[in-house]
Parts: C-alpha cells; sequence; structure tokens
C-alpha cells in the first residue's frame, strides 16, 4: 500500500497514543502487565515470528473479504488491533481480560474485525480468516476465545485464539503468498491445538486497569 492509504494507521496509532492519556507502555502497581479492553496491541505468531497484519486488499478466492496474513517487519502499521467486548458485549475500557473470555480484535487501520468462517484458505486449504464489518461492527463471527492460563491475559505469555462459533485456533504454517503481499505469511484456521496456535503480545497501547479492578485486588491481598 503507498500513498495516503498507507500512511493512515501510523497516523490513527499517532493520534490515540496522544489522545488517550491512560494509555501506558509500562507501569508498576495492581494489574500492572495484564491486557485489558480498549488496549491497542501487535500480536507475534511465536513460532513463525510474524505479527498479525490486514490492509484494504481482499482474497481473490473464498470469501473475497478483507485478508489477514503474517509479517515479519515489527514497525508496520497496519498490524494494530483494538481489544473489544465480544458481539453484543460490554467490556469497560481498561478491565483485564480474563482467560476463557471471548473478545473481538478491531483492525486500527481499516476498522474491520478479525473473522473466520467456513470458506477454505486460499494456500493452505484450512480455513479462512478474513477481517469483517465497518467501522468496528460485523457480526458474531467476529468473536474469538482467550485460551490462557491463570486468571487473565498476561502480556507475558504464549495465549491461543479459538474462534467462538467453528473451534478453530488462529494459526501460521508458513506458507506464503506471492504478489501483491510478496512474502507475507497465510493466517487461517486449524481444527487442531499446536505450537503454531501461540501469539504473544509484542508493541502496544495499554490501558491501565480500571479503578474498580485495583479496588478489588487490593482487597484480595488483604
Amino acid at each position: 500500500m503507498r500513498g495516503a492509504a498507507a500512511g493512515r494507521p501510523r497516523v490513527l496509532a499517532r493520534v490515540l497514543v496522544l489522545a488517550l492519556g491512560v494509555a501506558v507502555r509500562t507501569g508498576t502497581g495492581a494489574g500492572t502487565g495484564l491486557v485489558t479492553c480498549g488496549s491497542v496491541v501487535k500480536l507475534l505468531n511465536v513460532r513463525h515470528n510474524v505479527r498479525l497484519h490486514s490492509h484494504d486488499v481482499r482474497y481473490g478466492s473464498g470469501s473475497g473479504q478483507q485478508s489477514v496474513t503474517g509479517v515479519s517487519a515489527a514497525d508496520d502499521g497496519n498490524s494494530y488491533w483494538r481489544v473489544r467486548a465480544r458481539t453484543a458485549g460490554v467490556c469497560e475500557r481498561g478491565t483485564p481480560v480474563r482467560c476463557g473470555q471471548s473478545i473481538r480484535l478491531t483492525h486500527l487501520g481499516t476498522g474491520r474485525n478479525l473473522h473466520s468462517h467456513h470458506f477454505a484458505s486460499p494456500l493452505s486449504g484450512n480455513q479462512e480468516v478474513s477481517a469483517f464489518g465497518e467501522d468496528g461492527e460485523g457480526d458474531y463471527l467476529d468473536d474469538w476465545t482467550v485460551m490462557c492460563t491463570g486468571t487473565y491475559w498476561s502480556r507475558d505469555s504464549e495465549v491461543r485464539f479459538q474462534h467462538t462459533s467453528t473451534d478453530v485456533f488462529l494459526s501460521v504454517t508458513g506458507e506464503q503468498y506471492g504478489r501483491p503481499i510478496h512474502g507475507q505469511k497465510e493466517v487461517h484456521g486449524m481444527a487442531t491445538s499446536s505450537q503454531n496456535n501461540y501469539w504473544k503480545v509484542m508493541e502496544g497501547i495499554f490501558m491501565q486497569p480500571s479503578e474498580v479492578f485495583k479496588a478489588e485486588q487490593y482487597h484480595a491481598e488483604l
């Protein structure tokens, strides 16, 4: 992507950093190190060392929806995703995400949600993963369950994302695209759990845990 369209995600990310005074990258205290609703993150597939990515390029087969890929560049502005409540759900900004909770991941640059459905992916023939909806609103096939150990999704932990409706795991197995997205890796849904399913939060703009959560943690420690 070139020109003004290519710069849009980077501009949005900079505006978000400036506008959200409560957003932090690091910190101390109750809940620090947890992924919270409203945070904007980049997600790394641990095995293949690529970040979850999207752009305004549609699949030439399957659903024809916006493609989702994996890229090796750490500084690509099209790899930011906002953590949001599941479809028709509520997750207040700053609320830590629990293990087993269903969420949406909304692509910051295009406003479409990480999505899956019963179409075959173009390279591997696994289940297609796309970006769907407009301005953050799609349908129930945008929901993914965070699979992790413990109570909350930690920034330092490796987690899996299981599609809530079809049970596939968000995965990368190494298939690589040619033009017009040369070198990017296919992202798809796999029916079985494996090392190809694990993701870790990398760069991001993290919302501080809510005051209610901090109070609950304080009383739990007494």
